[in-house]
């Protein structure tokens, strides 16, 4: 294997990596309840809960292709099995088809787990110098942030 030298220690990536496979794993958990979700849904809200499901597991699948590839930029087989990803999620599947309410309520808490994933690797990639990482991390948690605030304020009476 060719070495690989992008101003990084060689245990502060494989740790930068490992970190990215929990919010890997993470995230794709999150896609494919969405996706579940997206085709599940019923009920008054139907055509909007529909619509943005479909907006939020397209912007997942982009962010699981990302990290992935980082995962790989850093040296690191990225992981890619339903098993692998079982093991490494803190997110829980769900059994059986929820109200949309909570579906939406799950998604929130999804959204919100993926953000402490991402806070606890963006510590270690900081520590390591390692901007690119470090940047990417950011930008998930900020999306997962505000789509959390976003599902959040749909559940709330006004």
């Amino acid at each position: 294997m060719t070495s690989i030298n992008i101003g990084i220690q060689e245990q502060d990536r494989i740790e930068i990596a490992e970190g990215l496979k929990r919010l890997l794993a993470d995230s794709y958990t999150l896609y494919l309840q969405t996706h579940n979700f997206h085709w599940n849904v019923t009920g008054k809200q139907f055509r909007e809960l529909h619509l943005l499901f479909e907006e939020h597991y397209n912007a997942l699948a982009l962010a699981v292709d990302e990290i992935a590839e980082r995962i790989r930029t850093l040296g690191v087989a990225a992981p890619g099995t339903y098993k692998a990803f079982a093991e490494l999620s803190a997110i829980e599947e769900v059994e059986g088809v929820p109200s949309a309410d909570d579906m939406v309520d799950i998604l929130t808490k999804g959204h919100e787990q993926v953000v402490r994933t991402a806070r606890s690797v963006l510590k270690v990639a900081q520590d390591a110098d390692d901007e690119s990482s470090a940047s990417l991390v950011s930008d998930r948690m900020r999306e997962h942030e505000k789509t959390a605030w976003m599902l959040r304020a749909m559940r709330e009476n006004g």
